[in-house]
């Protein structure tokens, strides 16, 4: 894969960053690689929080709830890296774009 598809499957959940991470141009789409990771850790810790909060009765639900707001915003997040990265350009994320994880 070459770097723009690379960077576009970097958002696309932790399945997608896999891919790109394995099969893709790890040198030139490490941005976007690590953009996605943030972005991937975040999904996988909103489905633990909502599955071990909606558990709890009354509280847990409303609690969930809020994960899944929190959700939609995730998948802004990733809309916009899709866009960045479809315009080949390295601009980072709102609120989690200066969380560095890859070097």
């Amino acid at each position: 894969m070459n770097k723009k598809v690379t960077s576009i499957f970097a958002y696309c959940t932790f399945i997608g960053w896999l891919i790109a991470f394995l099969a893709g141009d790890k040198e030139n789409a490490k941005f976007h690689l690590n953009q996605g990771l943030v972005l991937a850790i975040v999904e996988v810790a909103l489905y633990v929080c909502t599955g071990m909060l909606s558990a709890v009765p009354l509280v847990g639900g409303i609690l969930a709830i809020a994960c899944q707001i929190v959700n939609v915003a995730r998948i802004v997040l990733a809309v916009l890296g899709i866009i960045a990265a479809a315009k080949d350009e390295e601009k980072a994320l709102p609120l989690i774009g200066n969380i560095v994880i890859l070097k």
